[in-house]
């Protein structure tokens, strides 16, 4: 039985499986023994660099959440960002925005599987990786990845994030 056949994922993470599935990605959804809510975590975790760690990071710009994923090796400048990207300002999510923008809690937000797509942008550093790492639903479930299936996935804009 594969993982995302495995009916012991959460069920968020069965979500995820299946939306990865339906896009043709490989990738399975794999289940930590401990959880993995930061970049760093989820690195040590899988022994990769944090950079191979694709974020998903929900922030609140011209008053709709939008989401951004970006490589565990640095924070996103926002201000540089909002401006490539054409958009207004942008300031981090609540947790309460965060979950009711994914259905997902922060420290486990998959890149898929929320209510209604939001508009997202992947970082460039995350083409540098040849397998990245993503959240998929909760802390303890992630699946393996790359830049061009995150594009594909999220209809996405690449674009740097850090300054």
């Amino acid at each position: 039985m594969t993982s995302q056949e495995n009916t012991s994922l959460p069920v968020r993470s069965l979500q995820v499986a299946r939306i990865l599935a339906e896009a043709g990605i490989a990738g399975q959804v794999r289940e930590l023994t401990t959880p993995a809510r930061t970049a760093a975590e989820a690195a040590d975790a899988l022994g990769c660099e944090i950079g191979a760690i694709a974020n998903s990071l929900i922030f609140i710009s011209d008053d709709e959440p939008v989401l951004v994923l970006t490589s565990g090796r640095h924070k996103v400048d926002t201000i540089a960002l909002a401006t490539r990207w054409g958009r207004g300002k942008l300031r981090r999510a609540t947790p309460e925005q965060v979950r009711q923008a994914t259905g997902q809690a922060i420290g486990g937000v998959a890149p898929v599987g929320h209510p209604k797509p939001l508009p997202t942008v992947v970082d460039s550093a995350l083409t540098e990786y040849r397998q990245l790492w993503a959240a998929a639903g909760t802390p303890h479930t992630i699946f393996p990845t790359t830049a061009s299936e995150l594009l594909h996935l999220t209809g996405a804009l690449l674009l740097p994030v850090g300054p």
